[in-house]
């Protein structure tokens, strides 16, 4: 796993500067005060002003500045130490107050102290963790009683139809279930521009159906809230998606009503339940 992880880093390392020029991050229009926040989780976490909010997986830290421009007190998380750097420059750039931390979600625990209101993560974060049981005790571990997470990602129905760069139309490539086994992934620039000069291409992913998901989240302790499906992307990750005037990608024809991401929200319980007596 160690393997897997710093071959990760590696690449993550690489993107981050690169992520920070490109169009698709806008940094320069983040700077001029517009938000990277998406309609969805605006909508569904609400209002975050005066409340303490931990960012997993933040990557150079948009969406973290852009919940602190909403009054959050952030702190964000990412092991890629050439994200975070990035992130605490975007931080200064930007007049923002900030805590970025470099670790991994599974070791977070040892590295991070204190409790929060809100624990958010979104968009593209899931494939990269290898153990979701971990990653929900994490969560659990930094919620305050009475605490929310919520989290918007890319719905795993989605993932099994061919994403690559010779794609036509919707073609199922890869299974809805997982032997749990680490994905090699060979992969040409970024997501953000596929052009980029990138030489760390190859990266290792997971993947995790939607039941392992909430498995993760109830069984860290959390009570579940709510779970909604969307038919819209956040990029076009398959063939034949076209970008709408509110922002999101959508599938054409008979595709259009197929799940692209989920949101779900949870909350840490005020106590413990009581251990049933026997007999």
């Amino acid at each position: 796993m160690d393997d897997h992880l710093e071959t990760n880093r590696r690449r993550w390392d690489e993107l981050a500067p690169l992520h920070v020029q490109s169009a698709f991050y806008d940094v320069q229009g983040f700077l001029a005060g517009a938000s990277s926040l998406k309609s969805i989780e605006l909508e569904e976490l609400g209002d975050v002003a005066g409340r303490s909010l931990l960012h997993l997986q933040c990557h150079i830290g948009l969406d973290t500045l852009s919940w602190a421009r909403r009054g959050a007190r952030v702190t964000g998380v990412d092991f890629s130490e050439a994200s975070v750097a990035e992130a605490r420059a975007l931080a200064a750039k930007a007049g923002l107050e900030a805590e970025f931390v470099c670790s991994s979600v599974e070791w977070l625990a040892e590295v991070l102290r204190g409790r929060f209101d809100v624990v958010f993560t979104s968009y593209g974060v899931l494939c990269w963790l290898a153990d979701l049981g971990a990653w929900g005790r994490t969560v659990a571990h930094f919620l305050k009683p009475g605490g929310v997470f919520y989290m918007v990602e890319s719905h795993p129905a989605a993932d099994v139809f061919d994403d690559g760069p010779k794609a036509e139309g919707l073609s199922v490539a890869y299974p809805y279930f997982s032997d749990g086994r680490a994905i090699v992934c060979q992969t040409r620039g970024s997501y953000a521009d596929r052009e980029a000069p990138v030489t760390h291409n190859l990266s290792y992913q997971w993947s995790h159906t939607l039941g392992e998901v909430l498995d993760a989240v109830v069984g860290a302790g959390l009570r579940m809230e709510f779970l909604h499906e969307f038919p819209v992307g956040f990029y076009p990750k398959l063939p034949g998606m076209t970008r709408g005037e509110d922002g999101w990608w959508r599938l054409p024809g008979s595709g259009a009503g197929l799940p692209l991401l989920f949101s779900l929200k949870a909350t840490r319980p005020l106590r413990r339940p009581r251990a049933r007596s026997g007999g």
